[in-house]
């Protein structure tokens, strides 16, 4: 019985034809996503640690002032992180074109890229927080460290394993809403692989806008991993 390898391959390749792909574009392509996932990952990053860390204060606290504003971060936070961001970006469309002056290119996408990760991200880093040992935190103060270095001291270095590993779950979920955003205008993989490979009808571009990203996943998820292994002492 002759093989079916062979039919395969030319099948393969008859519909994956790699001489459709502008490897030029693909290069500006994978640039707009780094760009907009690295930037969006940053404010992401220190957005969500100083949400999370308001969250975790203001709940704890007795006074009516820390309760009123716990129930109205919380209530934003909890608005922006169910929000799909598909239909996210297209209400911060009005928001966006008077911020930049333009609705479409990388730094379009980021004000919705943010808006929708950074509740996510708060929430986790409020979730790292209250996992800390209330002991090591009242030794600290008994030692008479102010609130500032119980915060800078105690509950972020003891934290900062959880908070490794949910910026790395965030900045995943981020390099998939860039593709997203991509398709609605900002650029990068995703939109090379809907307007040059889907509507074009060109499979190759789609396929290695496809490997592309996973690849940036996957080094997303080894570095976080890395730094969760070396960090977490326990």
């Amino acid at each position: 019985m002759p093989s079916k390898l062979p039919v395969l391959g030319s099948v393969f390749s008859d519909y994956f034809d790699f001489s459709t792909v502008s490897w030029i574009k693909v290069w500006e392509a994978t640039k707009e996503t780094l760009y907009m996932t690295s930037l969006s990952v940053a404010s992401v990053f220190f957005l969500g640690l100083l949400l999370g860390l308001l969250l975790y204060e203001t709940q704890k606290n007795d006074s009516v002032g820390a309760l009123i504003l716990y129930k109205v971060v919380a209530f934003l936070v909890n608005i922006f992180r169910s929000i799909p961001f598909i239909i996210l970006i297209v209400l911060l469309i009005p928001f966006t074109k008077t911020l930049l002056g333009k609705i479409t290119g990388p730094e379009a996408g980021l004000p919705a890229l943010i808006f929708s990760a950074a509740p996510f991200y708060a929430r986790l880093v409020e979730s790292g927080f209250r996992e800390v040992d209330r002991g090591v935190v009242e030794a600290a103060e008994s030692m008479g460290a102010s609130k500032w270095e119980v915060i800078t001291k105690v509950y972020i270095p003891e934290s900062l394993p959880n908070i490794i590993s949910g910026i790395t779950v965030t900045a995943i979920s981020l390099v998939g809403y860039t593709a997203m955003a991509g398709v609605i205008g900002a650029g990068g993989l995703g939109n090379l692989a809907y307007l040059e490979g889907f509507q074009r009808s060109r499979p190759a571009v789609t396929l290695i806008s496809t490997v592309i990203i996973l690849i940036i996943v996957f080094t997303i998820q080894f570095i976080g991993d890395t730094g969760v292994r070396k960090i977490d002492k326990r």
